[in-house]
């Protein structure tokens, strides 16, 4: 590796942006615009997308190049106090290599999902970039249209929220259910992040063939289109590749950064068990 390259892609992983592209919740925010502009009608998602028991573990790499890190995305059932069964959604990212002795990263968001309303009710970040840690909680009363956000020890605040809302992890799940991807059109997410609401524009590219160590799978391609700036700071873009089934499991990602690009591939999947039907 030559001096200048190696420097570059230590930068690049130094940077917040960067590590920002591997969390998978945050991937559709990228291709937010103004939660004021209408959102296309949605068709019935599907349940069954979503198992419990599924893992899915990533390699992450800068530019296909350099090893930086892993990611693990898991579903599991939870009963909540109330009696209700949710799905809960955990992504975690570590560190590796030269990237963890110089900066490390240990990330982990959680989602608690209701699969009887398709949305989220809460979720929680908590991220340590180097010697910087955070912690976010959103709690969301879906009645009332509101979330409550709280930011490491700040007193909380109180946002409205459009309907049928997601958080930035619950919003790639919920992308999966959805089963109208058409070539050339668009699919619209209602998510909150960060204290704003966003519709989430995923444009529908077309479909391909992908090898991973995970196996080779016929994919849809999906790209979110790069009006938000907010999450990465650039004006890159952000590439997802679906398994062309009922199951939509992500199996690559690439997200376009000012230096090359962030990679994300599927090397161990663990299908799960079939999802709880609402009642």
């Amino acid at each position: 590796m030559s001096a200048t390259k190696g420097q570059s892609w230590l930068w690049s992983m130094r940077h917040p942006a960067a590590w920002r592209a591997l969390m998978f919740g945050l991937l559709l925010l990228p291709g937010a615009v103004s939660a004021e502009e209408p959102a296309a009608a949605a068709l019935q998602p599907r349940n069954e997308a979503l198992k419990p028991g599924e893992i899915l573990t990533y390699e992450i790499s800068w530019s296909d190049f350099v090893t930086a890190g892993n990611a693990v995305m898991e579903i599991n059932e939870e009963t909540l106090p109330n009696g209700t069964t949710v799905l809960k959604f955990t992504a975690t990212t570590h560190s590796v290599g030269l990237v963890d002795k110089f900066y490390r990263v240990n990330d982990r968001l959680e989602s608690f999902f209701d699969p009887a309303i398709m949305q989220s009710l809460k979720f929680s970040l908590n991220e340590r970039h180097g010697k910087k840690k955070r912690r976010r909680e959103l709690v969301f009363d879906h009645a009332n249209k509101t979330v409550v956000t709280k930011l490491n020890d700040d007193p909380p605040a109180t946002v409205q929220v459009p309907d049928q809302v997601q958080d930035a992890l619950s919003s790639l799940y919920y992308l999966r259910t959805r089963d109208d991807f058409i070539v050339g059109k668009a699919i619209t997410i209602q998510v909150h992040d960060s204290g704003k609401n966003w519709s989430v524009e995923v444009q529908v590219l077309g479909r391909e063939k992908v090898k991973t160590p995970a196996g080779t799978f016929a994919a849809i391609k999906v790209r979110t289109f790069p009006k938000y700036e907010g999450v990465f700071m650039n004006k890159g873009e952000i590439f997802i590749w679906l398994t062309d089934d009922n199951r939509k499991v992500p199996v690559l990602m690439k997200s376009t950064i000012s230096i090359g690009s962030i990679v994300s591939t599927l090397t161990k999947m663990e299908p799960g068990r079939e999802a709880p039907i609402p009642e």
